[in-house]
């Protein structure tokens, strides 16, 4: 996580904080700082492998199976909010997933590109469509459950952490 942070450091501005957001298979790392280390970071027990794997028993997971998924990464994002700041820092990502998000988003395909809340809650909504149903090739979002995990765990960062976008680099 500090190497990602580095990295995606090199590429702001000195002194804009930054809060960094990697949604990992078994866990979800926040790193947040104004400079080349990290000044708070936090890991939840909330990952797309395993939040498929705890909480979705059908593919793609049903609306209930959604809504349990939901209130046990709101838990995990709750313990987030004692250890960040996130006030004033732009939350940032190199995940492949939260790409493929904006890009169902409508979102064009660039090196950095920024996804707004609304734009991220527009996928929610064919996601929540599918789980009460609809087919997912209809929606045009994958059928799989790490995506879903991933997408929720992102919502819920976004919305608990209260960040207006991401920018995907």
């Amino acid at each position: 996580m500090r190497r990602r942070y580095t990295a995606v450091r090199a590429a702001v501005a000195e002194g804009e904080p930054i809060t960094l957001l990697h949604i990992g298979a078994d866990f979800t790392l926040l790193a947040r700082g104004r400079g080349a280390e990290p000044e708070s970071m936090v890991a939840l027990a909330a990952g797309s492998r395993i939040t498929a794997a705890t909480h979705f028993r059908h593919r793609p997971p049903t609306a209930r199976e959604t809504e349990d998924a939901i209130a046990a990464i709101e838990d995990e994002v709750a313990k987030a909010l004692p250890v960040l700041d996130t006030g004033g820092s732009s939350l940032v990502t190199t995940d492949a997933t939260v790409r493929t998000i904006a890009s169902l988003a409508g979102i064009p395909n660039q090196p950095s590109l920024s996804l707004p809340l609304d734009a991220m809650e527009r996928v929610f909504a064919r996601l929540a469509a599918v789980t009460l149903g609809r087919p997912a090739a209809r929606e045009g979002i994958p059928d799989d459950p790490a995506f879903a995990a991933t997408l929720l765990i992102l919502r819920e960062c976004m919305h608990h952490l209260k960040f207006l976008a991401v920018v995907i680099r």
